[in-house]
């Protein structure tokens, strides 16, 4: 890889509050109030969004905007796909996290002969499917899709046949096939689940590193142990959700705020420990929306103090 592409997909279609389309706008504001050159330093590219599908009322309640949301992560799958296949870094800003499917769609079509390993760093595991979804909002299910898995055993709702489909479709982005396996996905500071998410997690073994236990083992100790659990691994993808953050400690800023998580400290350690892998091909940052910050623009200041100092590591440690 040769440099970094800041790829901004300003949609919010998958969550069920609205705001997180400005999130990216916030994290730019952040950076000039402090008259800092960050925006200015990299190449940027636009994905074309269709938030005005929020005021459609044909809806399905167990999947809400599903087809808008498959344009979307089909949209951001070719972004990703191009920038690392002409030899750039995606460092992707997004919306609401239904945009990960995208990211990790595109990261797969890129290397469709490789292992695609999964860092989740979130206090939700999105691992619902249209069929388990107590709300329907779309960004608590990416990782579904991505593993292709709809977690049955625990479905409790009847889901149309329209619905199916396009469900079907979003599992099928890219590549007709799931783009990772439950072995190559790891959370960090998953905390805030639901009982089909809790089962899913414990059938397919799926390792969550609590910030308590990161806190009490040691950050890089975790780290070390996950990278060793991705270690079939070719590619890794980052994904980075503000509320994995400490919601009181940080700011509510985000659509579902969580007490109890990380600080922005720990969550630049976490990736720059990955990082050194050198694995590391693309990483995300979703769910800053200041519509719902009580601290003026504080998660998106938060939010861009990561991201400054996490290219500046791709930087020194992907790019030299």
């Amino acid at each position: 890889m040769n440099s970094i592409k800041i790829i901004k997909n300003r949609s919010d279609v998958g969550a069920g509050t609205r705001g997180s389309d400005m999130g990216i706008d916030a994290i730019e504001i952040a950076a000039i109030n402090i008259e800092n050159q960050f925006f200015n330093n990299y190449q940027y590219e636009d994905v074309i969004t269709t938030n005005e599908s929020v005021y459609n009322k044909v809806n399905n309640t167990f999947a809400r905007r599903i087809s808008s949301v498959l344009k979307q992560c089909q949209r951001l799958s070719n972004h990703v796909q191009v920038n690392l296949q002409e030899g750039r870094f995606p460092l992707v800003l997004s919306g609401d996290h239904s945009s990960a499917l995208g990211s990790i769609s595109g990261v797969k079509a890129a290397f469709p002969s490789k292992k695609v390993g999964v860092v989740w760093i979130d206090a939700h595991a999105d691992i619902h499917s249209p069929y388990t979804s107590p709300s329907g909002n779309i960004h608590g299910m990416p990782l579904a899709a991505a593993l292709a898995d709809d977690n049955l055993d625990f479905q409790i709702n009847e889901v149309s046949r329209e619905t199916e489909d396009l469900w079907e479709r979003m599992k099928n982005i890219t590549v007709p096939e799931a783009k990772i396996v439950a072995n190559n996905l790891v959370y960090f500071g998953v905390r805030d689940t639901e009982k089909p998410e809790d089962a899913q997690i414990d059938k397919l073994k799926i390792k969550n590193y609590k910030v308590a236990e990161v806190r009490f083992r040691g950050l890089k100790t975790c780290v070390d142990e996950a990278l060793e659990r991705l270690s079939d691994c070719d590619v890794i993808y980052i994904s980075f959700d503000v509320d994995s953050m400490d919601c009181n400690m940080i700011s509510y800023g985000t659509g579902t705020p969580v007490p109890k998580g990380f600080d922005q400290f720990e969550i630049i350690e976490i990736i720059h420990q990955f990082m050194k892998s050198k694995k590391v091909v693309c990483i995300e940052f979703v769910e800053v929306n200041p519509l719902l910050d009580l601290k003026g623009n504080k998660m998106a200041e938060v939010a861009f103090e990561i991201l400054e100092q996490v290219a500046l590591k791709i930087e020194k440690i992907i790019l030299k």
